[in-house]
């Protein structure tokens, strides 16, 4: 097992989403610099290089800043056509669902994993109601 960026374990031969990567595609795809998107969301450039380059993985709140420097929705980064080429397809995500899973993720540092098992639980629960 290897450790991703983002803190989990990994088999070698699974992979996961490179963010910076994607950063990198959709900017230059805009025709646009680090430094362009340094001017429009105040975040330093040598901030967005070490996202680019995967050594720092930005919040979904900065996402949601560049994403928003390079007018594109924020659930453009979390396309199945995102640029990421040879991944697993990442679902696409709705604007109320990655609002959703960052309120999540800012809360659940706080929770141990017996309460994580628990949230996850009522999330099902709730789910499965819906559903029927």
């Amino acid at each position: 097992m290897q450790s991703t960026p983002y803190g989990h374990s990994s088999s070698t031969h699974e992979t996961f989403m490179n963010i910076g990567e994607t950063i990198r595609t959709f900017r230059l795809q805009k025709g646009m610099s680090q430094g362009d998107i340094e001017k429009r969301t105040g975040l330093l450039r040598c901030y967005l290089s070490r996202v680019e380059n995967g050594h720092t993985v930005p919040s979904l709140e900065t996402l949601a800043r560049i994403a928003n420097a390079m007018e594109l929705p924020l659930s453009r980064f979390f396309s199945e056509n995102s640029g990421d080429n040879g991944s697993k397809p990442v679902p696409q995500l709705a604007e109320d669902e990655v609002r959703f899973l960052s309120q999540i993720r800012r809360y659940s540092p706080g929770l141990n994993e017996s309460d994580r098992k628990l949230v996850i639980a009522m999330v099902k629960k709730m789910a499965a109601s819906a559903g029927k």
